[in-house]
């Protein structure tokens, strides 16, 4: 039976229910809960040892170590500062748009970022000293940082030739093609590193490329860049390394600030899958597209950025393949400030696979996606890249605003190309690779998951 509640009577409930309310929040204020103190050993430490003293230590780039209290309650406004606007560590996908999901994201989750400015806001406190767990176990300084995945030193170490890199803060460039013996049967490239020497070549290489010329073919077999020094390829994807006579051709930029490094050698080690094994795909890996066209034209004769002004380039280029995207990173200078990635289909369809919005020249990452939000992307899709330079004093890299800005290797000049990560299919394993990711996707649908189908 339902019951009915006079206006007087409802009017009476509802004051003595807003009464009610009224007093538990007055207790409320009169005595509040306390918050849980957030601590450096228990809260912070663990954030900083997982995120952040891979470069933050001793001999590294970075310019401190945060490995223990002292050196991070003396840097503690500093660190606060760069969490809070993301700069650190550095992850310059923009969040509201495009694919999310990405294998290497080491940036910080909102709830990290507030527990670090809570830190500091309440004076950076030590704690229990109990409280601080292990330090992690860094590879050691010039070590090899796939050793541990893979459990053994690369399956073969290329190197450059020796370059004394002057300590004049300008760029320099290397490019020695270096001959060796080869291999005597071919073999399917698992995962690449590029390792700077340490610790002054990390220091002053600032991207660089090694390309193999072997059995009639050029491979970029390993590709660097501050933020990018290696990359393993997904289960059943490789890369070829003809066998036979082969030489490797490096291109290599230094940029050193105040920092020289004499008789520098750079190295790239190869991880072989086992011999005899083929695997299922093979991948071109990173392939440069050009967001600057030639067209006739000398490459770049199209960017000319004015005194305190932008520019916008656009580059098109189709698919001539069913293609799989593993990755993509942009490569602009100190004038870039974004760049995206942008797939229209055949069926004249349009998404936004990827953009970073705050570019940072002296950062080259690679954002790779996560195995099952690759880009799949039929034939005839076009890939369409833009880049946005700003040359206004608004732009914390920009070295002169009054300059006019054109084309060019230095870092006071331009470019503008996106590096990304091609495995070309045929249409069989396209069709293939399409209804697997349809199926896992009405899989996780039936148990309450949804994920965007590609």
């Amino acid at each position: 039976m339902t019951r009915h509640i006079s206006g007087h009577r409802q009017l009476i409930y509802s004051l003595g229910a807003v009464t009610t309310a009224f007093a538990i929040l007055m207790a409320l204020q009169v005595h509040p809960v306390p918050a849980q103190e957030v601590t450096f050993a228990k809260d912070v430490a663990p954030i900083l040892y997982e995120s952040c003293v891979e470069c933050h230590r001793p001999n590294s780039f970075a310019p401190m170590s945060l490995l223990t209290y002292e050196n991070a309650r003396r840097y503690a406004s500093r660190i606060r500062s760069r969490v809070e606007s993301r700069s650190m560590p550095p992850w310059h996908v923009d969040r509201t748009v495009g694919i999310q999901a990405y294998e290497n994201d080491y940036s910080l989750t909102d709830g990290e970022i507030e527990t670090i400015v809570r830190w500091v806001d309440d004076g950076a406190p030590m704690g229990d000293k109990a409280d601080i767990p292990p330090l992690p176990d860094l590879p050691e300084g010039g070590a090899w940082q796939l050793e541990n995945s893979f459990g053994r030193p690369p399956d073969l170490i290329v190197r450059s030739t020796p370059y004394d890199v002057i300590e004049n803060g300008q760029d320099q460039w290397w490019g020695p093609t270096v001959p060796f013996a080869g291999l005597d049967e071919g073999r399917w490239i698992k995962a690449y590193e590029f390792k700077p020497s340490w610790p002054l070549g990390l220091r002053v290489v600032h991207h660089g490329h090694a390309t193999l010329r072997a059995g009639g073919r050029n491979i970029g077999i390993a590709h660097y860049g501050v933020g990018k020094r290696y990359e393993t390829f997904p289960d059943d994807i490789g890369m070829l390394f003809p066998a036979g006579e082969a030489d490797v051709t490096w291109s290599l930029h230094y940029f050193p600030v105040g920092v020289g490094a004499p008789q520098d050698v750079v190295e790239v080690g190869l991880w072989f899958y086992p011999e005899g094994e083929k695997p299922a795909l093979e991948t071109r890996g990173e392939v440069l597209m050009r967001v600057d066209r030639m067209g006739g034209m000398p490459r770049g004769g199209d960017i000319l950025i004015p005194p305190h002004g932008q520019q916008v380039l656009q580059g098109a280029h189709v698919l001539d393949q069913p293609t799989l995207i593993n990755s993509f990173r942009p490569h602009m200078h100190m004038r870039g400030k974004e760049m995206s990635i942008e797939a229209i289909y055949p069926d004249g369809q349009r998404e936004v696979l990827g953009k970073v919005s705050d570019y940072k020249h002296i950062w080259q990452i690679s954002y790779q996606f996560a195995l099952d939000q690759k880009p799949l992307l039929p034939k005839g899709t076009v890939l369409l890249f833009t880049s946005v330079f700003d040359n206004s004093a608004a732009n914390p890299l920009n070295p002169d605003p009054e300059q006019w800005v054109v084309f060019g290797r230095r870092g006071v000049d331009d470019m503008s190309h996106m590096w990304v990560g091609i495995t070309e299919l045929e249409q069989e394993e396209f069709e293939r690779l399409t209804a697997e990711r349809r199926a896992k996707l009405v899989s996780q649908q039936g148990q309450g998951g949804s994920e965007k189908n590609r």
